[in-house]
């Protein structure tokens, strides 16, 4: 069973409130670190930024406290700082404590989904499009006016080159589907 886990082609950790218990070869592969320098630390350090860590904290506990599984695409960090896009799944053992113990599986998107220079908000409001939201559901969900979203959209579309949002999608990856849960 330990080699099944170890070589499995996905990457797999085992984590006690957000710290990293065990993981396989391929979790350290996609990240770029080595089993050793991952053991015991806090997930904060996979993370684009601290605010994001936090952000992310709590987004998939309902449904983890339904005994459901849980999964998003989101963007982290490897070792030497590359940021990329991941899907990442989610189960926990202790529902009433959803983080308390989980396992996680990891797949690395990047052959499939570059990553683009977008500010952590840019990503919040690009993930909530996908949701299929309107800017004023986005504006109320992050706390922001619906100006903002806006501009934050328009800005989105710039960067990437693109006219409207389905273009966008095209561009960026498509992140609707059933793995888009309400926080």
């Amino acid at each position: 069973m330990e080699e099944a886990f170890d070589f499995a082609p996905i990457g797999l950790v085992v984590t006690e409130n957000r710290v990293i218990m065990e993981c396989n070869l391929r979790f350290c592969q996609i990240f770029g670190y080595e089993r050793s320098e991952m053991l015991g630390q806090l997930f904060a350090f996979l993370y684009p930024s601290e605010e994001e860590f936090l952000n992310i904290t709590h987004r998939g506990d309902a449904r983890l406290r339904a005994g459901a599984l849980y999964w998003d695409e989101r963007v982290m960090r490897r070792k030497g700082g590359d940021l990329f896009w991941v899907r990442v799944r989610g189960h926990s053992f202790t529902p009433d404590d959803p983080l308390s113990q989980a396992v996680w599986s990891f797949a690395d998107l990047s052959a499939n989904r570059p990553y683009q220079q977008l500010t952590r908000r840019e990503r919040e409001v690009y993930s909530l499009l996908a949701e299929g939201l309107t800017s004023k559901e986005i504006a109320r969900r992050l706390e922001l006016s619906h100006r903002t979203v806006e501009v934050h959209r328009a800005r989105l579309l710039r960067k990437v080159g693109v006219n409207n949002t389905a273009a966008l999608f095209s561009s960026l990856g498509d992140i609707t589907g059933d793995h888009v849960v309400d926080e």
